[in-house]
């Protein structure tokens, strides 16, 4: 008796930490749109380009992208933190100022690491945008600030996630009229950059309740848990999948009901 009693609350307890919001009136308008993973990117156009950017915005689609906070407090907008793989180059983009982006060719082109306000400046409310906030070395805190300081003023629709929820938390805190939502995946087997703890709570949204994310953001190969399903269908939160790069999986995302973040083949634009 005594350990049924443990295992229901145990379950109770599980249940409940995975509660998050929903109701915000943005978020839906968020869902009736397709988002193009890092800009629409393709031979010649590399990712979180301007050029992938602007393709993306002539075809009718939202964008995901990635931001960085640099040394002199400037927002970069790259996937990586280590530079080498899309500019061949050694070092860290924190470790850079906005002046010194301009030397850092993307994947071989002419195309230079972009600055997160030029990329607010093409799309001036035309297209939703998903922003990532890439922490590094603790400054979860400090370009979260920064991210939402430079989005005031701003008024396109947007919305912003994290895999750090440390950040997350941040939005919740302080900047809760913000749609803000929760990266994950299966990151006991991926192993992102956090301590083994926050890679636990984070596979299973076991810190939803101290961040309240509008929407998960789930790798697709990974999206059938327990936890994604009581999320979704329990507390309502939207899903995000993330990123079919074929026509089948497409489908079979909107299927079931996830935000589609796609690269690779160009789908209809809207819903």
């Amino acid at each position: 008796m005594v350990i049924l009693i443990i295992f229901l609350i145990l379950s109770l307890l599980y249940v409940l930490s995975l509660m998050g919001r929903h109701g915000k009136p943005e978020m839906e308008a968020l869902k009736k749109w397709r988002y193009a993973h890092r800009g629409l990117h393709s031979p010649g156009i590399p990712e979180n380009s301007m050029a992938a950017f602007r393709a993306a915005l002539e075809n009718g689609y939202g964008i995901e992208l990635d931001v960085h906070l640099l040394k002199d407090g400037s927002l970069a907008v790259i996937h990586d933190s280590d530079l080498k793989r899309v500019t061949g180059q050694d070092g860290f983009v924190e470790d850079l100022t906005a002046e010194e982006l301009t030397n850092y060719h993307l994947l071989g082109t002419e195309q230079t690491i972009p600055q997160f306000r030029d990329v607010l400046a093409l799309f001036s409310g035309k297209a939703p945008m998903i922003i990532e906030l890439k922490s590094f070395r603790g400054n979860h805190d400090a370009l979260s600030e920064r991210v939402c300081r430079e989005m005031e003023g701003y008024s396109g629709l947007y919305c912003m996630e994290s895999f750090d929820p440390y950040c997350v938390r941040w939005l919740y805190r302080h900047r809760p009229e913000i749609v803000r939502g929760q990266l994950s995946e299966n990151s006991l087997k991926s192993k992102p950059p956090f301590s083994l703890p926050v890679r636990f709570l984070t596979s299973f949204y076991l810190e939803n309740f101290l961040t309240r994310p509008d929407f998960i953001a789930y790798h697709f190969p990974d999206r059938k848990t327990l936890s994604n399903t009581l999320c979704r269908k329990l507390w309502g939160i939207t899903g995000v999948s993330w990123t079919l790069k074929n026509r089948q999986d497409y489908d079979t995302a909107l299927a079931e009901g996830w935000i589609p973040i796609f690269e690779g083949f160009r789908p209809e634009p809207k819903e």
